[in-house]
């Protein structure tokens, strides 16, 4: 009897431990710009929803785009639009948010405007001295991102449309590293999304705009883009369910307004 009432239970308190996991869950992986919004909504999808987990990742949008491609996540976040091969891959877009890409420099540069065609100058390599686009006589230190990036691939697109990067400039991975390397070097000049500005960096006027949700909306800042979700044919179950969260009210509004994004519409 009494090794009849322990195996009972040793075999109830497995069972119970079996269960206090979640029983559905949902990865997403990609975009290092997005990862903010999509952690955030996760922790509160997960708090609204017992019994859910959202894994969520960031590795870059490319990344996240295989991703999702090959089954191995159910959503990938991507900064980028689709091209190429990725045009073919079934996939379905629900964009979440705007963003602007602000090009950014350290505090103490005096330069507070520069046009597209000195941008573009300056990520090219043919302005090299931040005296030619009205600074003081400064050597311009590059500082890039890597080619998995979304954010790359939307400055590409949007400013040096065809141009060669300068090979010299300095690339890292994440938009953290840029921006922590801005705000030490002082001649140093990068380009990161408007919800990672901090007062670290100071973000310079395209055009004489400056970037910010309000300009995004209205069109007048140049270098915007779109946010996105990708899935594998239209969102479905849990995945539906998450999209449609995250382009409620609440996320729109209370996270993606206040991270310094421009939401995607007034929210379901």
């Amino acid at each position: 009897m009494a090794v009849v009432l322990c195996a009972s239970l040793l075999a109830t308190a497995l069972s119970g431990c079996a269960t206090s996991g979640p029983s559905q869950r949902l990865t997403v992986t990609g975009s290092t710009t997005i990862l903010p919004i999509a952690e955030l909504s996760a922790e509160m999808f997960d708090a609204a929803h017992p019994g859910v987990k959202v894994l969520v990742s960031g590795v870059g949008s490319s990344a996240g785009i295989e991703s999702v491609t090959s089954g191995s996540s159910d959503i990938g976040t991507s900064s980028r639009e689709l091209k190429g091969d990725e045009l073919k891959a079934g996939l379905v877009d629900s964009a979440i948010a705007y963003d602007a890409i602000a090009v950014i420099v350290n505090p103490d540069n005096p330069v507070k405007d520069l046009s597209t065609a000195q941008v573009r100058g300056i990520f090219t390599g043919k302005i090299r001295d931040w005296s030619e686009v009205g600074g003081p006589s400064m050597p311009i230190l590059l500082v890039n991102r890597d080619a998995a990036s979304g954010t790359r691939e939307a400055f590409d697109k949007i400013v040096l449309k065809g141009a060669t990067f300068d090979p010299t400039a300095a690339v890292l991975p994440g938009t953290g590293q840029v921006r922590a390397v801005v705000a030490q070097a002082k001649g140093s000049v990068g380009y990161i999304s408007l919800g990672f500005v901090t007062d670290q960096v100071k973000a310079v006027s395209i055009d004489g705009v400056a970037p910010s949700p309000s300009t995004v909306k209205d069109g007048t800042y140049p270098v915007r883009r779109t946010l996105h979700f990708f899935t594998r044919g239209q969102p479905k179950g849990l995945a539906r369910q998450y999209v449609d969260y995250v382009l409620s009210q609440v996320i729109q509004k209370d996270v993606i307004g206040k991270a310094g994004f421009t939401p995607i519409g007034s929210g379901k």
